[in-house]
């Protein structure tokens, strides 16, 4: 058997038709958009379709779209450049405690330069609370940011009624959309933000590929200098075989929405179903209705994560404890942490995250590997469990 691969929170795979789409820009039509030629003029003309497309999409202007190299320069553009354009009104930054490691650190950056970071609270289940972020909310307040969905357990915020509390006291509000784009509908205008920021390789399109929404109006300063690409607010000669695959692979994942989600829905709801039926003294992390449609996050009472994802890993079942992006880190997860999971439990976590492709029999076979690992490491280790009960 090969690998079952559970770890689309980390990437998809490109879809065919998305490298179809990119051939002829990575092959014949090679201009460079910002030179005066027919063959520029081609790919300026690409680039300006695929705009077109994003916008429509998300609900937007054209011109409030820029496309850049993915969720960490799209989050980190965000948070700097409305920063800086604000530090005359104030040096205030409001972030959620369970914001992506490219915003956290983004602010914690700023707050190395002078600014104040407030970290607003979270439930047990990982929601923010409009009322958290208002008590959160000084005059001197710069920016909020909230991501629309955890990347780690799946939590789906309360975006819109988040977006009423900064609207009206007039500070910014910044979504990290990476985990949302492709699987939930995006609407900037039924959310309310001011920036949404998404990442082209979560909904199988290529990576170091990404979009900003930016709404009119929105004070921010650029992030990179140079040429005056994308109106002059991101420098650097544009990537168009990425962009162009980027607008396919969203347009792409709108129209197969409405037949995929409800599938990623059961596949979900089996696997955690298998996974309680099997495994005794496990934790079910993240909102239980608000959560994505392909998300599993569980942490096991007297088992090692690290030595969990390594034996599921030689068992055939590629998963992960959380983001990609901290996979080195020995700490426990900070979202983890915040929800207020013990240190133990929390390093016992597993992430599964499902993908279209996937099928029962895959959703099967990781629950027999999932329910045999636990079993022999917890046996290996003579470790007593230290949950009651499990909990859904």
């Amino acid at each position: 058997m090969g690998t079952i691969y559970m770890d689309h929170a980390a990437t998809t795979p490109l879809d065919p038709r998305v490298r179809e789409a990119m051939a002829p820009w990575l092959e014949r039509w090679y201009g460079n958009p910002s030179s005066p030629y027919a063959a520029a003029r081609q790919a300026r003309a690409a680039i300006d379709e695929a705009r077109e497309r994003v916008a429509h999409l998300i609900g937007a202007r054209p011109s409030e779209v820029c496309f850049t190299s993915g969720g960490t320069e799209g989050d980190n553009w965000a948070i700097k450049g409305i920063a800086w354009a604000r530090r005359t009104r104030g040096r205030h930054l409001v972030v959620s405690a369970v914001e992506h490691q490219a915003v956290l650190e983004a602010a914690r950056f700023l707050e190395r330069q002078g600014w104040e970071l407030t970290l607003v609270p979270v439930d047990g289940d990982g929601l923010v609370h409009p009322e958290a972020v208002a008590e959160a909310l000084r005059p001197d307040t710069a920016l909020v940011a909230v991501m629309h969905a955890n990347n780690e357990v799946g939590t789906v915020q309360p975006i819109a009624d988040i977006a009423a509390v900064t609207r009206a006291r007039g500070v910014p509000l910044v979504v990290d959309a990476v985990q949302t784009a492709g699987l939930l509908r995006l609407d900037v205008e039924a959310l309310g933000c001011d920036v949404l920021v998404m990442s082209g390789h979560k909904f199988y399109g290529p990576k170091g590929t990404g979009a900003v929404y930016i709404r009119r109006g929105t004070p921010i300063e650029p992030l990179l200098h140079g040429g005056g690409q994308e109106r002059g607010m991101r420098a650097g000669t544009e990537a168009v075989a990425g962009i162009v695959g980027l607008a396919h692979a969203l347009t792409v994942a709108y129209e197969e929405r409405p037949a995929v989600v409800p599938r990623l829905e059961q596949l979900r709801d089996r696997l955690l179903a298998g996974i309680l039926a099997r495994v005794r003294d496990v934790r079910v992390n993240g909102h239980r209705e608000r959560r994505l449609p392909n998300n599993v996050h569980v942490s096991f009472a007297g088992v090692d994560g690290e030595s969990l994802l390594l034996n599921l890993d030689l068992a055939g079942l590629a998963a992960s404890s959380g983001s990609a992006c901290t996979s080195g880190s020995l700490l426990p997860s900070h979202v983890l942490l915040a929800m207020g999971l013990p240190r133990e439990l929390a390093r016992g976590s597993l992430r599964l995250t499902l993908g279209k492709d996937n099928t029962e029999a895959d959703v099967d076979a990781a629950v027999d590997l999932v329910a045999q690992t636990v079993a022999r490491l917890r046996e290996k280790a003579g470790t007593a469990t230290g949950l009651s009960g499990a909990r859904m």
